[in-house]
């Protein structure tokens, strides 16, 4: 063999022993700062525990985030027979605690042979920015997003340039901007003129909760140019929160929309087709929330998901068969009689209400709402759209719908359709008109019952729920077009938006009284509505 290959063989070889056994002294290095801290812990001074805290997350061991979050959380205990530091959660398992460096199983006769690790409020601050720092280098995303936001206002200088280090290889975009937003938070505090001024540009239309109070604190800066750029990036910060504040009263005026047209749509039919004025309407949407209620809490209680869409047809059922009962009972007896059926409504709804007060007492009840109905969908730090308003919102639009092609493509929706229109031509084409406006009427209290479900995730259930929506309704049918569906929904929207849009200024009260005043001058010059019905009998 040649000497120049036997000598590159040998180099290589002893390159590869340099390279392991630096590995192994990093290891073992790392292996002794980990026992370093595990022994600081066992300390009782509270600085030696900091510092062993400090040891165990540089070590880069495994078990560091795991131990530093059982020392928060006072789950962190050593035996007091021979100092052995184990994880000890009375609550979970009073029976057997677990060995922090071995891992195993160590049974617990008696708790007093435990001592917890105590820790104090700094030593707390300074665990919760090692938990921080480590879960910075998550390979989840979602954990390293909430680290960043849980040091974001009280980052320490060690920090910002690791969080910058980072911010350069983040792979995810919404990470890179919180570590971005954090580095450029603490470089407004700098000394040097030109890194605040770049701070102050990079933080342009920045959302961020803690931007604006810190661009509004460099307003009276020395620096007349740092006041200026502050000013004009505060400003358009300020621009683009208004544009989204708007965003968010359009969907709250939504989703009011959406609970009118549901509490209206029902009254439109009954309305237009009978010339019915129903005051116990709202009662048909109290009967269609109890009915939510009593399934949920008597029938199915451990499901509330699943008992929230069985009430669904069961509160339209239910409304149903009480709106029929009213108009066999009583209004068959009054039609064309439009104040007395106004008179005897009026009285029935007292009677429903203190039918329902004596069933389920005066209180009021609420309705769990299910955990896919929970929380709301964030878009960004000032915009956020709650779930349970979106699905009503869904909702709406999907009974809508139904009731649209109930209309428009089954038989009883020609027949009530040719009734609203003419009733006398209707009749004489063979419409038994009395079975239509019994059906209609039944339709209509359904979708007053199905409006029910959709306010009980909402609000509470209690016997007044319906009174709180039966003149809006009725403004919403009116100033929609009496029988129009069209006119209800396009109504329903316009008038939640306009409430929501002017609550702010004027207030809940008064928003309420300048929409009444408008719909009143509205009918003025359109008796009809936005959409009047069409018809030989509709001039009547």
């Amino acid at each position: 063999m040649r000497p120049t290959s036997i000598a590159i063989r040998h180099w290589v070889f002893a390159f590869i022993l340099s390279l392991i056994a630096g590995f192994s002294t990093a290891v073992h290095a790392d292996e002794a700062i980990f026992q370093g801290g595990i022994e600081n812990l066992l300390a009782k001074s509270f600085n030696d525990k900091t510092q062993g805290a400090q040891q165990i997350a540089e070590s880069g061991d495994d078990r560091a985030e795991q131990i530093l979050k059982a020392l928060l959380d006072r789950q962190l205990f050593s035996t007091k027979s021979d100092k052995t530091l184990v994880f000890f959660d009375k609550d979970t398992d009073a029976t057997q605690a677990k060995q922090v460096v071995s891992g195993e199983i160590l049974p617990v006769t008696d708790v007093k042979s435990l001592q917890r690790i105590r820790t104090n409020n700094k030593m707390r601050g300074v665990i919760k920015r090692l938990i921080a720092n480590i879960q910075l280098s998550n390979p989840d995303p979602v954990k390293r997003l909430a680290a960043v936001k849980e040091i974001m206002g009280k980052v320490t200088s060690d920090q910002i340039d690791a969080v910058k280090t980072l911010s350069e290889s983040e792979p995810n975009a919404e990470v890179k901007r919180e570590m971005e937003t954090l580095v450029q938070l603490s470089e407004l505090q700098s000394s040097d003129e030109d890194v605040v001024k770049a701070a102050i540009i990079g933080l342009k239309g920045n959302m961020n909760q803690q931007v604006r109070p810190k661009l509004e604190d460099l307003l009276t800066s020395e620096s007349a140019e740092i006041a200026a750029s502050a000013k004009t990036t505060l400003e358009a910060i300020n621009k683009k929160v208004t544009w989204y504040g708007h965003l968010e009263t359009l969907f709250f005026g939504l989703s009011l929309g959406s609970v009118l047209v549901l509490a209206a749509i029902g009254l439109a039919i009954t309305f237009g087709v009978m010339g019915v004025i129903n005051m116990a309407h709202g009662e048909l949407i109290m009967i269609g929330a109890y009915t939510t209620y009593t399934i949920q809490h008597y029938i199915m209680p451990n499901y509330p998901g699943v008992s929230l869409i069985l009430s669904i047809p069961a509160a339209f059922v239910v409304a149903g068969l009480v709106g029929i009962i009213i108009e066999k009972t009583v209004i068959r007896h009054l039609y064309g009689r439009p104040l007395e059926t106004l008179l005897a409504t009026f009285g029935i709804s007292l009677i429903l209400q203190q039918a329902v007060r004596s069933i389920f007492s005066p209180l009021n009840r609420s309705v769990e709402t299910p955990e896919w109905m929970s929380g709301s969908i964030q878009i960004n730090e000032v915009l956020s759209l709650t779930l349970n308003r979106l699905y009503v919102i869904a909702f709406c639009l999907v009974v809508f719908a139904a009731l649209f092609i109930v209309l428009k493509k089954t038989s009883l929706g020609l027949q009530v359709r040719a009734v609203s229109q003419n009733r006398g031509m209707a009749r004489a084409m063979g419409v038994k008109a009395s079975k239509v406006d019994a059906m209609t009427f039944g339709l209509g209290a359904g979708i007053a019952g199905i409006a029910g479900v959709a306010l009980s995730q909402l609000t509470n259930v209690g016997p007044n729920l319906g009174q709180s929506y039966i003149i809006d309704s009725f403004m919403v049918v009116v100033f929609g077009g009496v029988g129009n569906l069209w006119g209800t929904l396009i109504s329903g929207f316009s008038l939640g938006i306009a409430n929501k849009f002017m609550e702010p200024y004027a207030g809940a009260v008064l928003a309420k009284i300048l929409v009444l005043v408008f719909i009143i001058l509205f009918i003025q010059k359109r008796p009809r509505g936005l959409f009047p019905q069409k018809g030989r009998a509709a001039d009547s």
